[in-house]
């Protein structure tokens, strides 16, 4: 089976975005999405978030740099699962203020994360 690595989707009138079928199994155990270093989203597998952004977010008690990360992460960070019958996630408003995202997205996998945008600045 192939990977798919770069969609665009349009969101529904519930803010929903689908998942494209080849993407769905990566998110079997679930979906985080957190804001990203840019005016975009990370949409996170929820095993990958666990294993490795938790371990990383971590840090030092005393690191400033990894405290910022923590604050970048966790603010308007949301978990959930893609819905069986279509493979979709709801975005929260506040998320899709963020990232400056209307209705077009744009979404490009980086490693083992999505990276997810509104067209305009993809282009």
């Amino acid at each position: 089976m192939s990977k798919v690595d770069f969609f665009e989707r349009k969101l529904d009138d519930k803010r929903r975005l689908t998942i494209p079928s080849l993407a769905r199994e990566e998110f079997a155990s679930g979906i985080v999405i957190t804001r990203g270093f840019g005016k975009y989203l990370h949409f996170y597998p929820k095993d990958v978030w666990d294993r490795e952004v938790e371990a990383a977010l971590a840090g030092d008690i005393l690191d400033e740099a990894t405290a910022d990360k923590n604050v970048q992460f966790r603010i308007g960070k949301t978990e959930g699962k893609l819905d069986e019958k279509q493979g979709r996630v709801a975005l929260e408003k506040f998320q899709l203020e963020y990232a400056n995202i209307d209705r077009d997205i744009v979404a490009v996998r980086v490693g083992k994360y999505w990276r997810v945008m509104s067209r305009e600045s993809a282009l």
